[in-house]
């Protein structure tokens, strides 16, 4: 059975007890009260009972707090998968959307995602989504931009009569009673 692997020297019990009270993350004050226990002579044991895991993960808790302090004893975010597009594929993209389609050239007179997702094939050979190529698009800034319907049988002049209050308004101040009604 091998060794325990020590705590850092630059902290002691009380300090990750005040650390662990002005941490907004539970996780992380549940991860330094276990190991202010080790510091404080605890066993291992105790300190996995007290953050409700077991030996190997306060093992590794030890690591990571070795390694990078208390920050390190907080919730990471996965990296997630490595995108598809690299820099100078990303600026291709910028300056295509940037230039717009050729219409003889693309046989498009305004990009969509899909053709897009079919021009980065063509230039790359790189297989994207729609939903990735917006995503990618989103990340450099542009937004995606769209008319507002309108039905072919508006009439402009109707609508700006209609503006304009040729309708009497649908509710009007009554005349305050006279007194000869009333007997």
């Amino acid at each position: 059975m091998g060794s325990a692997i020590g705590l850092r020297e630059d902290f002691d019990g009380p300090a990750l007890r005040r650390l662990a009270r002005s941490s907004r993350s539970a996780n992380q004050t549940r991860r330094l009260l276990a190991l202010a226990e080790i510091y404080d002579g605890g066993s291992r044991t105790a300190a996995a009972r007290i953050g409700g895991v077991g030996l190997q993960i306060v093992r590794d808790w030890v690591v990571r707090f070795n390694d990078r302090g208390p920050d390190g004893l907080l919730d990471g975010k996965a990296p997630g998968p490595r995108s598809r597009l690299d820099d100078d594929q990303r600026r291709a993209l910028a300056e295509a959307v940037e230039r717009g389609p050729i219409p003889a050239i693309h046989g498009v007179v305004r990009w969509r995602l899909i053709d897009l997702v079919q021009w980065l094939h063509e230039e790359f050979a790189v297989s994207l989504d729609e939903t990735t190529v917006g995503r990618e698009l989103k990340k450099l800034g542009y937004v995606k931009l769209t008319a507002r319907p309108r039905h072919h049988a508006q009439n402009e002049y109707a609508m700006d009569a209609f503006k304009k209050g040729a309708l009497p308004p649908s509710w009007q101040r009554s005349r305050p009673p006279s007194r000869a009604e009333h007997p």
